[in-house]
C-alpha cells in the first residue's frame, strides 16, 4: 500500500506540475500581442523634397531641387488603390509652353496571386496644368507589375501621346527594380529602365538607378546615382538633363 500510496502521489505532483507549466506557457501566450489587424479603409499622405527630380532617369527640374507630395487611399480587403502625387517641375516651360506642376492622378488594384508572388495593375494619369505644349504633354498610362520577395518587374504603356511627343501613343517603359535590406535598417535601391518613345527613336533611352534608403523614424533619407545613356534631353542652358548626377530625398509618410 505504501508503495501504491508513493506512485499516487508521484503522478499527483507531476500532474500538478505540468498544469502549472501549461497554465504558465498560456499566459506567457496571451502576454504576446498578436499582429495588429489593418483597418478596411486606409488613407496617407506624404511630402518630400529631392535635390533634382529625376523621372526615368531624365531631370524634370533642370537639376535643381523640386518639392512634392500627395495622398493614397487603400481598401485592403480588396486591394483596390487611389491616390494623386504633386511636384514643382520646370521641363515643360522649357519646352516652350507653361506651367510649373506635375500632378499625377492614379487607381489601381494590387494583391498576391501565389504566396510571396505580387501583382500590381492600374492607370496614372499625367496632368501638366497649362501646359501649352502642341502636341499636349497630359498623358495616360496604363501599367501591370510582378513582384517576387524584394524584386519587380513593371510594363508602363501610354495610350495617349507621351510627353508632348508628336505621334508617339502605345510608347513604353520596361524597368526592374529591386530592394534589399541591408544591415541597421538602410535598403540598397536598384533600378534599370528601358523608355521607347513610339515613331521618336532618337527621344528612346535606357536608365539605371543606384541608391541607399534609411529611414530615421523622423523622416526617411534616400542618396542616389541616376543616369541615362541619351543626350537628347537638354536644359535651355544646354546642360545634359540625363547626365549622372546625385539625388538625395528627404521624405516623410504620415
Amino acid at each position: 500500500m505504501k508503495s501504491l500510496s508513493k506512485n499516487f502521489t508521484l503522478i499527483a505532483a507531476l500532474t500538478l506540475a505540468f498544469a502549472s507549466m501549461s497554465a504558465s506557457l498560456a499566459r506567457a501566450e496571451d502576454a504576446t500581442p498578436a499582429p495588429e489587424a489593418k483597418p478596411d479603409n486606409e488613407v496617407s499622405f506624404n511630402a518630400a523634397v529631392v535635390s533634382d527630380y529625376r523621372y526615368r532617369g531624365v531631370s524634370q527640374t533642370r537639376l535643381k531641387p523640386a518639392l512634392q507630395g500627395g495622398a493614397d487611399y487603400t481598401h485592403n480587403p480588396t486591394g483596390f488603390y487611389a491616390g494623386t502625387w504633386l511636384s514643382t517641375i520646370k521641363w515643360t516651360k522649357d519646352a516652350g509652353g507653361d506651367g510649373n506642376v506635375e500632378w499625377d492622378l492614379y487607381a489601381g488594384k494590387r494583391g498576391e496571386i501565389v504566396k510571396d508572388v505580387s501583382y500590381d495593375v492600374g492607370g496614372l494619369y499625367y496632368y501638366y496644368p497649362s501646359n501649352g505644349l502642341h502636341p499636349n504633354a497630359n498623358t495616360f498610362e496604363l501599367y501591370g507589375q510582378v513582384g517576387y520577395g524584394p524584386v519587380t518587374l513593371k510594363y508602363s504603356q501610354s495610350t495617349t501621346n507621351l510627353f508632348g511627343f508628336a505621334d508617339s501613343k502605345n510608347s513604353g517603359y520596361l524597368d526592374a527594380s529591386g530592394n534589399f535590406e541591408l544591415a541597421d535598417g538602410y535598403v540598397l535601391n536598384a533600378h534599370a529602365g528601358h523608355q521607347n518613345v513610339k515613331h521618336n527613336g532618337a527621344s528612346s533611352y535606357t536608365d539605371y538607378k543606384l541608391g541607399v534608403t534609411k529611414d530615421f523614424g523622423v523622416v526617411t533619407v534616400a542618396l542616389a546615382a541616376v543616369y541615362a545613356d541619351t543626350k537628347a534631353y537638354v536644359g535651355p542652358d544646354g546642360k545634359n538633363l540625363a547626365k549622372t548626377g546625385a539625388v538625395l530625398t528627404i521624405s516623410k509618410t504620415f
